[in-house]
């Protein structure tokens, strides 16, 4: 990014109304992205479309919804032209973000339904009744095609959630599908594979038959559904065309492979995140991975102009519950262990980054990056220190923003900023029970006021994530490279990347005390007599000794040509 952009993004913030104006100042980096794009230095924004932006007030009720929900259960009003409008902002390219991961824009069921903390509504995405719709709540298909070309436009790719082991719950407006299509029971007790796979998560949430190789015909609530919408016979034909050119039997797998496919085929999504991807068989993502990479490079190829790069097809699961530590082997129970890995999975979602970010720096990062550069070479996991259905985040309470963004932005692997770490929004809601509280509305009142809170105000906290950010998208060595300490004091560390045509290595400098000022080790990684530049405080120095001082009086710096 150049500072020309830069500035124009900051001022169509404050425009806006999204930031103060203390924060309004050219981001110390002077490029978005030096260094191609690499999945595994990846930093994804995950967001749930319906708490972050409200763009189209008309469609905050839709299918005769209405606000009886339990506090922080219902619908909030976020929608896809929401997200539209802040990438245009420039509000997530000068956080250096390069994916926009969002939940599923599928139909939901049209009712509420209580789980036992109240009534809820499927504004998470989770609770699906046709996968072939965006959900109205959301906004429409163009809606859906604006916000995955303006991110591509901006230099962003779009992950999109992804379930196949469940619909969403039963109630009088949603009817169940039939017997050769879901279980509605036994309830998982997770002990083992077949407690985990053949089984319902909650009551009441129909796990589909992804173990069948059954034929069956579209469920009477799909063909009632799709003919008074008038595109049953589209659908039908397209459903059709699928199975006579695949070859695959009209089991249940399949059809949802064919309508969550459908969703790079007309929009151009670059990658899935696989929701509850160890309650079902664990071949089916290797599957689905096959037909979306087709469907990708063949969207690639009638979009020259909207694609982005030639990477492949990309996919990350959420194995729940697995953790770094166990390489590419998770433990079902039982006896019996699964590499998700070779079954179609490029990354996992890393559960155990949250209790690992209480280690001391060194111990993280020498860790990780030993881990993925021995056991996991070749593959990568996404960190991540809050999401949508954790109860236990690092730092629930908010009370160590600053030093969330250096754990997780600058660990080795790709990371997963939740909407709202980047501004210390409340995990902590009153009122809100189990994983409500982790969903509030996205704290832009509190942004734009620039409000104070446990010593620190939210414009700096977001300040220091965006710088952090934008260094880590110049420079894949963070998240993808080798790591090495180079002092104690102040903690220095170095990062290289040397593959695939890409050079890259950088020093940071972390925890400096306030007015200390000190010479920044940079030996064996930068030639004396070279010139170089904090990216945090924006001031250049020459190497002299094998060590650098920028006399910036800040407590980072981030170190390169």
């Amino acid at each position: 990014m150049q500072m020309t952009a830069i500035k124009l993004g900051l001022a169509l913030l404050l425009a806006a109304g999204s930031i103060p104006a203390s924060m309004a100042q050219p981001s110390p980096h002077k490029k978005s992205s030096l260094q191609p794009f690499l999945w595994e230095n990846a930093t994804v924004y995950f967001l749930l479309t319906d708490r972050f932006h409200n763009a189209n007030h008309k469609n905050d009720l839709a299918y005769g919804r209405k606000n009886d929900a339990a506090a922080l259960r219902g619908y909030a009003g976020g929608d896809l032209a929401g997200i539209t409008a802040r990438i245009k902002s420039g509000y997530f390219k000068d956080l250096g973000i390069d994916v926009i991961w969002l939940t599923p824009p599928v139909e939901q069921i049209h009712a509420g339904t209580d789980e036992g903390t109240g009534k809820s509504y499927g504004f998470h995405g989770y609770w699906a009744k046709d996968f072939t719709r965006v959900d109205a709540n959301l906004g429409t298909e163009a809606d859906m095609r604006e916000f995955v070309d303006t991110a591509h436009a901006h230099g962003m790719r779009v992950l999109l959630d992804v379930v196949m082991n469940h619909l969403g719950p039963v109630t009088e407006q949603d009817p169940v599908w039939p017997e050769e299509w879901v279980r509605t029971s036994p309830t998982c007790t997770y002990k083992d594979t077949v407690t985990t796979v053949s089984c319902t998560l909650v009551k009441n949430l129909p796990d589909i038959r992804t173990d069948s190789q059954v034929p069956v015909s579209l469920p009477s609530v799909l063909v009632e559904k799709w003919k008074a919408e008038g595109r049953y016979d589209s659908e039908v034909k397209e459903l059709d065309d699928f199975f006579q050119r695949t070859g695959l039997p009209r089991a249940p797998r399949y059809y949802l492979m064919k309508w969550h496919v459908d969703w790079v085929k007309k929009y151009g999504v670059d990658g899935f995140r696989a929701d509850t991807a160890k309650h079902t068989e664990p071949e089916i993502w290797k599957e689905l991975h096959g037909l979306a990479s087709a469907a990708y490079e063949d969207w690639k190829h009638a979009n020259p102009k909207k694609k982005l790069g030639n990477q492949a097809f990309f996919m990350t699961g959420e194995v729940y519950n697995y953790v770094l530590a166990n390489g590419q082997d998770f433990d079902m129970g039982g006896g019996k262990t699964v590499n998700f890995y070779q079954n179609g999975f490029d990354s996992l979602i890393n559960f155990g980054f949250k209790s690992d970010a209480n280690k001391n720096y060194e111990t993280l990062f020498s860790d990780y990056a030993a881990r993925l550069h021995g056991a996991l070479a070749g593959y990568s996991v996404l960190n991540y220190i809050s999401s949508h259905d954790d109860g236990g985040p690092f730092d629930l309470l908010r009370q160590k923003p600053f030093e969330s963004a250096n754990k997780l932005l600058l660990s080795p692997g790709a990371a997963q900023i939740y909407y709202g770490d980047e501004t210390a929004r409340s995990l902590n809601v009153a009122g809100a029970q189990g994983d409500a509280t982790l969903r509030s509305f996205m704290n832009w009142d509190e942004l734009k006021k620039n409000a104070s809170r446990d010593g620190y105000r939210i414009a700096d906290v977001r300040r220091h994530w965006s710088r952090l950010g934008l260094f880590r998208r110049a420079h894949p060595a963070i998240g993808a490279g080798l790591h090495e300490k180079l002092a104690d004091q102040p903690y220095t560390f170095k990062r290289t990347y040397e593959q695939q045509g890409i050079s890259d290595k950088v020093v940071i400098a972390l925890d400096i005390p306030a007015k200390t000022y000190p010479a920044i080790s940079v030996h064996g990684v930068f030639a004396d007599g070279q010139i170089l530049k904090d990216y945090y405080s924006g001031k250049t120095a020459t190497v002299v000794n094998g060590k650098v001082q920028f006399n910036s009086d800040l407590s980072t710096v981030l170190i390169a040509p």
